[in-house]
């Protein structure tokens, strides 16, 4: 089976997935908006060198008037103009620095607060969305908080990749950050650790359950499972599963975590470059099968995360609730270079079991929720100060509609 190498991708504070310049999502190093949806890892031998290109090489360096950039960087263009002759956004090439973190993030090595941030109109970072079970909900942090220092140091007049990048951090470790909320005279200072919380579960009020996953690891189908064993039997009446802001991971765990819910039947299809089609089917006999669902997605749920929301679309075991989703339907393969960095190389794209696409004709489609709920980049005034999370609270309403305390027809 092939494997979906994560991008998009979590571990430290990341750039979100959104799209959206202005928007980050403090989980985990997201390099490339769009998540993961990454196939087999090809150890690549260096080939001969192109004689046109060697020719160029060699006179531009021995006649260039002006100081000559690095080998390094010549070659790091050189690839990276190739590569954008292709015009796909996933088609790319990651230096070795670069492609180590990214090895990082999917190992567990880095870790981030939980906490989603935008800019207001006077460009400064605040809080939009606080993930649950996360650091930032722990340390007390609330959407509409205005962060004005990490560590310390002012962050006026920083970009948001750069006030991203000063909070964003090795796993275990804390950093401090300072807060200005409305209502509150005085600054708030809090000390967050940085952690790397792949899936959560928790039993909410009203016989709920709920879960969330933050990426496709490798054990992410053994870690929902973990979940479900400890809260099915408090015998819940449904299921929120949360893939907001997962930007993807491993194909396998994609199609593995979609069979926990899923009787036998057709997960996703692969089509590839070279005319072969892959189908990938879920059996019987699982966890979470039975237990009625639903699944929180937005702008942010990419790649694997739209497998998994498509196929319980699909097959009718779940309704979709938030924002449509990114839209990044394409499979790539990673190639590991001589020198460790990576070529990804896009090869295929991937279908709902419905056979739609995710992506069209090289633009993203995404899968549009059966409730939508708008949320706001920047909270308004009747938001700030609270914790409230206005897609949780339809999916909550849905269920009580839905499966009334006392009317659920699941067992467990």
């Amino acid at each position: 089976m092939n494997t979906d190498y994560r991008n998009q991708p979590a571990g430290t504070l990341t750039f979100s997935i959104t799209g959206l310049a202005s928007t980050f999502i403090l989980i985990a190093l997201v390099a490339f908006a769009g998540g993961y949806l990454l196939a087999t890892v090809v150890n690549t031998p260096a080939g001969d060198s192109l004689q046109v290109f060697r020719e160029a090489h060699d006179l531009v360096n021995d006649e260039f008037y002006y100081n000559k950039p690095a080998d390094t960087e010549q070659i790091n263009g050189a690839i990276n103009g190739m590569l954008a002759a292709f015009k796909d956004p996933y088609t790319l090439y990651l230096p070795p620095v670069q492609a180590a973190q990214e090895m990082t993030v999917m190992e567990g090595e880095s870790g981030g607060i939980g906490a989603v941030v935008g800019t207001n109109d006077k460009n400064e970072m605040v809080i939009t969305e606080v993930r649950l079970g996360w650091p930032a909900e722990v340390a007390g942090i609330k959407v509409g908080d205005v962060i004005t220092a990490v560590d310390g140091d002012s962050i006026a007049g920083k970009t948001l990749s750069d006030a991203v990048s000063l909070i964003r951090g090795p796993l275990g470790t804390e950093v401090e950050l300072t807060l200005r909320r409305t209502g509150t005279s005085d600054p708030i200072v809090v000390m967050v650790k940085r952690e790397q919380i792949n899936v959560y579960g928790t039993m909410l009020d009203g016989k709920i359950a709920y879960i969330s996953m933050s990426i496709f690891s490798k054990d992410a189908d053994q870690q929902i499972v973990s979940q479900l064993d400890k809260l099915l039997p408090q015998k819940p009446r449904a299921l929120i599963f949360d893939l907001r802001g997962n930007p993807g991971g491993y194909l396998d765990q994609a199609i593995k975590v979609a069979d926990i819910f899923l009787p036998a039947g057709k997960v996703a299809s692969e089509k590839l470059s070279d005319g072969q089609s892959n189908v990938f089917n879920a059996d019987d006999g699982d966890l979470g099968e039975q237990i009625p669902m639903v699944v929180l997605v937005n702008k942010g749920s990419a790649s694997a995360s739209e497998i998994v929301a498509g196929a319980l679309k699909d097959r009718g075991r779940a309704i979709l609730i938030g924002q449509t989703t990114y839209g990044k339907g394409s499979v790539q393969t990673i190639h590991r270079l001589s020198d460790g960095s990576q070529l990804r190389v896009t090869h295929g794209a991937w279908y709902t079991p419905n056979e739609t696409p995710i992506t069209k004709d090289g633009q993203p489609v995404g899968l549009a929720p059966d409730i939508d709920v708008k949320m706001p980049d920047t909270p308004d005034a009747t938001e700030v100060g609270t914790t409230n999370d206005p897609v949780r609270d339809a999916a909550i309403e849905y269920i009580d509609k839905t499966y009334p305390l006392g009317l659920s027809p699941f067992t467990p």
